[in-house]
């Protein structure tokens, strides 16, 4: 039932991901390394990004329903029962799949626990990560995002704020989460075989962290929703020249230069227009020559935002038909999330 619980409002943290990436599935904006930008990407590819990871997160999810689908019951203290009680016919009447294999291990095992609480802190630190691009997207500097004023609150003192709060408590509940983690693996990093008082402690840390998750779920997904982006900045900006410098070296790539000696050229080239406060894409073709002898009178043409995202058009990558595909394969991937969290074996 847990399991169903955060599934289910994971699912729609998806859906609602993907409603955005189908709202905008055009729009460019600058992809990041270092935090600094760096080549060009589709935002539907970047929101596509994280539905990977959630989905990563669906399976261990599962993973710890399929642990916790043992029946214990005939295990006894430690030992077993002594009266002839028929296990399997019991699990089959409880909606258990399987019975435990040994007595000692059902009363000292909480790994079921562990999982669920390890698919949970996986799933705090993707959203997390979430929450951290939703912050930096929404501030003036970066501006590719608008938040709605439902889901952000103001300033006690200046008037002209507008917080993400939401975010940067699912963000800072993240802490708590795996705090929470961390307290289960070392209350049973000392345990000696069969049950122990000390599993007492186990509850608590677990609970707290579900109802924790449950509540961000809950609201986070109506938050994705009325989320708006400013496409013609983010394009704007995914449009700058120093984006494109990859794409520069890849053109002499294409005409025999090595990609290291291309690297450096493009270096070289790039490091002389900041100097000279020109644009490379300004420069005559004779002044790229004295560069390269591979520069031709196409390179003006080929270096584009657009050229730019349709040559990364392998699985995976980041051109719009790749994007197209990709879209696809997860709205198929969500309904068969959805159908296998709703057919649990404890629906």
């Amino acid at each position: 039932d847990a399991v169903q619980q955060v599934g289910n409002g994971l699912i729609e943290t998806c859906e609602a991901l993907l409603a955005l990436a189908k709202e905008y599935p055009d729009a460019a904006l600058p992809g990041f390394t270092h935090l600094r930008p760096a080549q060009p990407v589709l935002l539907a590819h970047h929101l596509l990004a994280y539905l990977e990871m959630f989905f990563r997160d669906l399976k261990k999810l599962r993973q710890a329903a399929e642990e916790a689908d043992v029946l214990v019951l005939g295990s006894g203290a430690l030992a077993g029962c002594a009266f002839p009680i028929d296990r399997a016919f019991l699990a089959e009447r409880l909606g258990f799949s399987s019975i435990s294999a040994n007595s000692l291990d059902a009363v000292s095992d909480r790994d079921f626990l562990l999982s669920h609480l390890f698919a949970i802190s996986n799933i705090a630190i993707h959203l997390s990560r979430l929450a951290e691009d939703w912050i930096l997207f929404s501030t003036e500097e970066f501006g590719f995002i608008r938040l709605p004023d439902s889901f952000t609150t103001g300033s006690s003192l200046m008037p002209q704020k507008k917080n993400p709060d939401l975010w940067e408590l699912a963000r800072g509940k993240t802490g708590r989460v795996l705090g929470n983690l961390v307290g289960l693996f070392t209350l049973f990093k000392g345990l000696p075989l069969g049950y122990q008082k000390d599993l007492q402690e186990d509850k608590e840390g677990c609970f707290a962290a579900h109802d924790a998750m449950c509540d961000l779920l809950n609201v986070l997904a109506p938050a994705l929703r009325a989320t708006e982006f400013d496409a013609a900045r983010m394009k704007n900006l995914a449009s700058r020249e120093s984006l494109l410098a990859t794409d520069m070296a890849d053109y002499l790539v294409r005409r025999g230069v090595p990609f290291r000696l291309a690297h450096r050229i493009i270096a070289d080239l790039v490091a002389e227009a900041q100097r000279t406060g020109r644009s490379v894409l300004a420069m005559p073709l004779e002044e790229l020559k004295s560069f390269s002898g591979a520069f031709e009178a196409d390179f003006y043409d080929a270096i584009s935002l657009e050229n730019s995202l349709a040559a990364r058009n392998v699985p995976g990558g980041t051109a719009p038909e790749q994007v197209r595909v990709a879209v696809e394969r997860a709205t198929q991937e969500l309904q068969r999330w959805r159908g296998t969290i709703a057919t649990m074996p404890f629906a």
